[in-house]
């Protein structure tokens, strides 16, 4: 338990580090898609800026509204980012990993349940703040996360009969032979639709429009406790490209034998975490109801349609259709 309290820890100091650069690289690489130069100031290359924002974050004064309430006024933000960094201390980041620290039966089942919480920081913030803005862009986010959390279920269950598991390291491993993204490429798709929407990131930031609710549900907040929202935000979406690194790149996998485990999937998260960027740099922001009709009309009748041809096609097939099902429920009891 010690041991898997330490592995913890170095993974959250190492995620907040790797958040941090995140921010530097999406400013590149839209700058880059622009033709501008992006930060170049402090540090060679502008490699320092998150740094210099950190420690300006710092120096800034906390202001807590007057009819606030301070108590889950200050406990959004910690709320949030726990949510965010516990997800970590399951991720299977290569084979050692997932003997001797991540090896839960239902490990993706808890991965579901742990970002699920960061939905409640979000309410209890724009509740919380006392402010109209804030407390309609909280509304606004915990209707668009819950909704696409049914596809992100739909999704889930799919890959759970496919690998006969409920553990990340077992998705990985029945992975070796051929990659879940291309007899499910569809699904992958959405699943990425799907993340975007999770994380409030363009085109679906609509708890953000600034055109509208100025900030959205964190409006009210600065220093610190701003920049815990800034953290968990990114620390999601980076936590979320090593999901589908995992669920459908083959994880730890590779292609050539002389990369190491980690550094593959890293690599792949890496590209995931640049297609967020990428997304952003170059669509609008979608209107409410298009968000929705989008999730209710289109993606909830395909997902569920693709579990069920899964679940077809499997039991016509392959004969391990039937332990697949019963490995699922076992683990899960």
């Amino acid at each position: 338990m010690l041991i898997f309290g330490l592995y913890a820890a170095i993974m959250d100091i190492v995620v907040l580090l790797v958040v941090a650069f995140y921010t530097l690289v999406e400013r590149k690489v839209i700058a880059s898609i622009q033709r501008r130069r992006g930060p170049n100031v402090v540090g060679i290359w502008g490699v320092l800026q998150p740094i210099a924002d950190a420690v300006k974050l710092i120096n800034k004064e906390t202001v807590i509204p007057t009819k606030a309430n301070k108590l889950i006024f200050l406990l959004a933000p910690l709320l949030a980012l726990t949510a965010a960094l516990t997800n970590w201390s399951i991720m299977p980041l290569n084979f050692y990993a997932l003997e001797n620290y991540t090896n839960l039966s239902v490990s993706a089942l808890l991965w579901f349940c742990i970002s699920s919480f960061g939905v409640y920081a979000i309410i209890l913030s724009g509740w919380s703040s006392n402010s109209k803005y804030a407390f309609l862009g909280s509304l606004r986010s915990s209707a668009q996360m819950i909704s696409y959390e049914v596809f992100f279920s739909l999704v889930l269950l799919t890959l759970m009969v496919l690998a006969g598991s409920a553990n990340l390291g077992d998705f990985i491993i029945q992975q070796q032979a051929i990659w879940f993204v291309i007899p499910c490429l569809p699904l992958a798709m959405i699943f990425f639709i799907a993340a975007l929407a999770e994380t409030n990131r363009t085109p679906f930031d609509l708890p953000e429009a600034e055109a509208e609710l100025v900030a959205g549900f964190n409006i009210e907040y600065s220093s610190m406790a701003f920049a815990l929202f800034f953290r968990a935000e990114y620390g999601n979406m980076f936590a979320l490209s090593f999901i589908t690194a995992a669920f459908f790149l083959g994880g730890w996998s590779s292609m050539l034998f002389f990369v190491p485990n980690s550094l593959a999937i890293a690599l792949k998260a890496t590209l995931i975490a640049i297609l967020f960027v990428v997304v952003r740099a170059n669509f609008p922001r979608y209107r409410y109801d298009q968000l929705m009709s989008i999730g209710w009309k289109l993606f909830l009748p395909l997902t569920f349609a693709w579990f069920l041809l899964t679940l077809a096609l499997l039991s016509v097939y392959s004969d391990f259709f039937g332990p697949a099902v019963v490995n699922i429920f076992a683990s899960t009891t």
